[in-house]
């Protein structure tokens, strides 16, 4: 993929010789509005043409209405249609001055001065002229088709005559007392009459015109700025490149990125988030209908902007969440998640290690007087008493006195791991037992998750041991392997749990060393090692939450219970008298599915040296359910 370069330092080429976006849309507003606005505009002159011209038609059509009522008129049209039927006798034969003299003239001018029409004319039933502007029309035929009129019509047109265009009004006159009709009065108003006025109307229209012209510019000015504002000043090509970076980053880190807004919506998540929090999440959706877990949700809805530490399945993980502002206004938050499973593997290894070199390096120290003693019996000549040194010293392992019981212990990787915890213990003023129930004699198939869950098991022990008030500060672990299932059991003399249901200790973010303090917080250790075993389809648990001394004479010790006739012991048991670890809290765990089974002796089927027998299964079973410890 190919990534842009940031908005400040992309070259304007590409924006040369051509105008920017924002102004391309300015522009291509204002043509809309003023498009539109002439759109609007022409049909307002088509309909007020149309307006006016109506109205001017119903002007005349009062103004003949009132001429053809009049007595006079209706007299003179009634007496020239009659003498128009006798040769020599109708309005065509009479002279003009006498039409002009007459009161139908007389009417029909009085009424053109005072309405100020065009022209008011008035013929008799045959559509000669008693009645018109021009004396020398008088007498006449008209120049319009009367006939409408005559039959008893009133009628409305636009015509061309002599006076030019004109919008008329035509009426029959009825001769007095009667229906009959003797005639018609026509009165028009000139069309140049009628656009004057339009072109009036027109004027005020424009203005509003422009007024709206100037709005509609200054309205598309402000939402170019807007525009501008909003994407920051960038172009299309500048947004997509940004979204494509955006892409590139969010689906390239090896980090998830879950970012939600103020109202607990999914804005921006990315694949690695998807993968590390185990969710199908996608923006769009509330945050808390992903299924995430307690702590992962508590972490995103109340973000303290330091590191926090979640177990999400098999994963470790660290939280980071931070509010995300821009000036003044609160855009959500931001999570970032961190895979910490295998730095916390690498973490519990070293930790192994150094405890080991530790003791090497005490041992050596050690050795080192041990040689010296040796040296100088041998240089006095004391044969018999180097000889029972030498053999003394034979009886002890390379980090000073074996662990009991570990014998019972079969895998490498688990032996190893005792050996190493036993060695930290003492350097924290702890000692380590195993228990006398403890047979293991299969290979663990799944060394991660074992060391995981025991490891995280025998740190809180060996820490509450240390911090307890009994002494002396033990820890005792058994182990027992039934087919491919390993059960677990940790016991401590410390000062036990806090008061509280038994599942609280496995709340993530709830701890047990309230004394301590690590990156990312503490409360994950017990959380995790219990979503290992239900992964695996067990479980870990609280079997005793133990409790601080009663008295200041309550110490570690409290004897074994006495062997039953036929019973076998452990391999770590050394007898009827062996103390054992009580008082503190008892973790039990339950790992199916890790142990690869070893045959071992002649009930086994082989023809190998057969061990110490392990305990019986249904033992095993009853022990786990009912909490009380293995071998307890």
């Amino acid at each position: 993929m190919r990534f842009f370069e940031p908005p400040a330092r992309r070259p304007s080429a590409r924006l040369r010789g051509r105008l920017r976006l924002r102004t391309q849309v300015l522009l291509l507003q204002c043509a809309v509005v003023a498009v539109t606005l002439a759109a609007a505009f022409g049909a307002f002159a088509f309909t007020n043409e149309h307006r006016l011209e109506h109205e001017y038609q119903l002007r005349a059509l009062a103004v003949a209405r009132t001429v053809a009522a009049q007595p006079a008129v209706r007299r003179g049209a009634a007496q020239y249609s009659a003498a128009g039927t006798a040769p020599g006798g109708g309005a065509a034969d009479t002279p003009r001055a006498t039409l002009a003299a007459g009161p139908v003239q007389t009417a029909a001018e009085a009424a053109r001065t005072r309405t100020g029409s065009l022209f008011v004319v008035v013929t008799d039933n045959r559509g000669i002229r008693l009645a018109h502007p021009e004396r020398s029309q008088l007498g006449r035929m008209v120049s319009t088709d009367p006939s409408s009129a005559l039959a008893g019509h009133e009628v409305l047109a636009r015509d061309h005559a002599h006076l030019g265009d004109e919008v008329v009004a035509k009426v029959p006159v009825y001769a007095p007392g009667s229906d009959r009709v003797v005639g018609e009065a026509n009165a028009g108003v000139a069309v140049s009459d009628v656009r004057a006025q339009l072109i009036r109307v027109l004027l005020g229209g424009f203005g509003w015109l422009v007024v709206a012209l100037l709005l509609g510019i200054g309205a598309s000015a402000l939402l170019a700025r807007r525009w501008k504002r909003l994407t920051l000043g960038l172009e299309p090509e500048e947004l997509a490149g940004l979204v494509q970076e955006q892409e590139a980053v969010l689906h390239g880190i090896g980090e998830g990125v879950i970012a939600v807004d103020n109202e607990g919506t999914v804005t921006v998540v990315n694949d690695e988030a998807r993968r590390l929090l185990a969710v199908p999440a996608r923006a769009g959706r509330p945050v808390g209908s992903l299924g995430l877990t307690p702590r992962v949700l508590e972490t995103i809805r109340t973000p303290a902007g330091s590191p926090v530490m979640a177990a999400v399945g098999e994963r470790v993980l660290v939280l980071s969440a931070r509010r995300v502002a821009r000036e003044g206004q609160d855009l959500g938050t931001l999570m970032t998640v961190q895979d910490r499973t295998d730095v916390e593997s690498l973490t519990r290894q070293l930790d192994a290690v150094q405890a080991m070199g530790s003791a090497l390096r005490a041992q050596r120290h050690e050795f080192a007087n041990r040689l010296h003693v040796v040296s100088a019996l041998a240089h006095a000549g004391h044969l018999a008493e180097t000889t029972e040194y030498i053999g003394t010293l034979l009886g002890t392992g390379p980090l000073g006195e074996a662990l009991p019981g570990i014998d019972a212990v079969r895998d490498p990787s688990v032996r190893a791991f005792l050996s190493a915890k036993a060695a930290q213990a003492r350097e924290s003023g702890v000692t380590l037992v195993i228990g006398g129930a403890t047979w293991a004699d299969g290979t663990v198939t799944a060394p991660v998750d074992v060391t995981t869950v025991f490891g995280n098991l025998v740190d809180n022990a060996i820490d509450a041991a240390r911090h307890g008030a009994r002494t002396p500060s033990r820890v005792e672990v058994e182990l027992m392997a039934e087919g491919a299932t390993l059960l677990i059991t940790v016991a401590d003399t410390g000062d036990g749990v806090p008061p509280g249901p038994a599942d609280e200790v496995f709340r993530e973010g709830m701890s047990t060393k309230g004394h301590a303090s690590a990156v990312g917080g503490r409360g994950i250790g017990l959380a995790l090692a219990r979503q290992i075993a239900r992964a695996r389809g067990g479980d870990v648990r609280l079997a005793e939450p133990g409790g601080p001394p009663d008295t200041a004479g309550d110490t570690a010790r409290v004897p074994a219970p006495a062997q039953a006739p036929g019973q076998r012991r452990g391999a770590g048991e050394e007898g009827a008298g062996q103390e054992r670890v009580s008082g503190g809290a008892v973790f039990v765990a339950r790992l199916p599915g890790v142990m690869e089974s070893a045959v071992t002796g002649p009930g086994a089927g082989g023809t190998g040296t057969a061990g110490p027998a392990a305990p019986d299964a249904d033992e095993d079973t009853e022990i786990y359910e009912h909490g009380d410890g293995v071998g307890r």
